[in-house]
């Protein structure tokens, strides 16, 4: 532990170079503008820039990628809340309840718990990567598929559960998601599948372009089609600063979320999505203002997801540093950038190379202050967007998306089926389907298949595989209980209401 905290000391004196600062300062503010900007995303920034700063020393380049990682999960949450448009995936779960916020006035709020959370967040799973990267890791690399796959099956069951009306419509949605995702190439036989003879949907559909349709796009369609004859401005400004109150159900909300994304982002299968839909799910069920969920907007259920996405992109550093296993898009381009230095992450990289690691774990206590220093004082400036009047900002919003999804491959075929889905978006909002349930199975359903398979091919085709393995066969059970004890709870309180008494 001693030799611990003297290699973080020396991490902190390289990161702490003027030079150093400098390039985690414009990666942190690089970083939160592309996270305002749906479509474009840390991965497609860092890979623009890895020829950029190819003539860079190793140190100050990870330092750089690493605030633009962070400072793109910081931007991401603000256009969720402000204008209902996700600018990464991670984010999805923030739009929720941070628009709801922002249309009741409480804009303000929901950004500073937002900015509060990420670095309580980020700061907390920045200690634990420092005391517990190589432990957490060996736990992560003993789960195999058949783990992975119940893992998928419970984040299945509680988001379908939690985020819809009915269970029944929660489910509908996530099927819709599925069935998106598995249009394409199929990862394991390279076989084409469900394009419909489209040349187009052989590399599948993107996600952002999905979350752009079906949050913004259907948002903007939905008022001109329902709500435009209002001439009301979009919301009320309210305060730019968090009441006593709003910090009491803040805090727990951003513990909770933060140990419960740092495992996710640890393990292959993780990544940001799982983590902040079951930190959504849980501050759903633990709220003492239950009401406010979908109506008004709770914070806690801003706080809670902002944490677990935060403490999630923090966990990646885990498995890539330790194992050279990248387990985000992003965490693989920052692979390919060390191995440009001629770098190879893995279990010798501590020794190798160990004050590149502990510069750049430095870096990050450095980029959560440099964040927050960053972004509470223009939570008040991003608030103003709110004065705007509804016609031109969501004439704003769909010129913004349609940059974003136009960026990323430059088709415009992705324009119209954008255009499509935001339809779609429109239609389910129309007969009370939830949204989000979507993205979950189009982002889980193909991970889910795939480790399924991979899973029956170590059975040989017996289904037994996953209750033959003790984390398996205890997660299945924990799905099992997932969807029979609500039931079984509402039937025994059915049994014990008074009867009421007949004539």
């Amino acid at each position: 532990m001693g030799d611990t905290w003297n290699l973080l000391l020396q991490g902190f004196a390289t990161a702490g170079t003027p030079v150093n600062l400098l390039w985690a300062f414009v990666g942190c503010a690089l970083g939160t503008a592309i996270g305002v900007l749906p479509g474009l995303g840390p991965a497609v920034t860092v890979a623009m820039l890895l020829p950029i700063t190819a003539q860079v020393e190793p140190t100050a380049s990870m330092i750089f990628f690493a605030g633009i990682y962070y400072g793109a999960m910081y931007g991401g949450s603000t256009t969720s809340i402000l204008l209902n448009t996700p600018g990464e995936t991670g984010t999805m779960v923030t739009a929720l309840e941070g628009f709801k916020m922002a249309r009741n006035g409480r804009a303000g709020a929901a950004l500073a718990t937002s900015a509060i959370g990420s670095f309580v967040a980020g700061t907390i799973a920045t200690v634990l990567v420092t005391l517990f990267a190589p432990m957490v890791a060996e736990f992560a690399v003993k789960l195999g598929p058949p783990e992975y796959a119940m893992l998928m099956l419970l984040a299945f069951t509680t988001v379908s559960a939690v985020l819809g009306q009915s269970t029944l419509r929660g489910l509908t949605a996530l099927f819709i998601g599925m069935a998106i995702g598995l249009v394409g190439m199929d990862q394991i036989s390279g076989q084409v599948r469900y394009t419909g003879g489209v040349p187009e949907f052989m590399d599948g559909i993107e996600v952002v372009l999905v979350a752009v349709g079906l949050f913004a796009v259907s948002e903007c369609l939905y008022n001109a089609l329902y709500e435009g004859r209002s001439s009301a401005q979009l919301n009320t400004m309210g305060k730019v600063h968090m009441t006593r109150d709003e910090w009491k159900r803040s805090w727990p909300a951003w513990l909770r979320g933060t140990f419960l994304g740092f495992p996710f982002g640890t393990i292959p299968a993780g990544g940001t999505e799982i983590p902040t839909f079951l930190s959504y799910a849980t501050e759903r069920k633990l709220s003492a203002h239950k009401e406010q969920f979908g109506t008004v907007g709770a914070i806690e259920g801003v706080a809670g997801p902002e944490a677990a996405n935060n403490a999630a992109v923090t966990g990646t550093l885990v498995p890539l540093l330790t194992l050279g296993i990248p387990t985000s898009v992003t965490a693989a381009i920052l692979l390919s950038a060390l191995q440009g230095y001629g770098i190879n992450a893995g279990p010798q990289l501590f020794q190798t190379s160990s004050g590149l690691v502990w510069a750049l774990i430095a870096s990050l206590y450095i980029g959560n202050v440099m964040l927050l220093v960053l972004n509470l004082p223009l939570v008040g400036l991003w608030v103003k967007l709110l004065k705007i009047p509804r016609a031109p900002l969501y004439a704003g919003i769909l010129i913004f998306a349609t940059v974003g999804v136009y960026g990323m491959r430059q088709s415009s075929f992705d324009l119209y089926l954008m255009a499509g889905i935001g339809l779609l978006g429109v239609m389910m909002r129309r007969f009370d389907l939830p949204t989000a349930p979507v993205i979950v199975g189009m982002i889980l359903g193909p991970l889910a298949e795939a480790q399924m398979r991979n899973a029956l091919s170590i059975g040989e085709g017996h289904w037994s595989v996953f209750i033959q393995r003790p984390m398996s066969a205890t997660l299945l059970a924990v799905v099992v209980a997932a969807m029979l004890l609500p039931r079984l709870l509402n039937w025994l309180q059915s049994r014990r209401a008074p009867q009421p008494v007949a004539g």
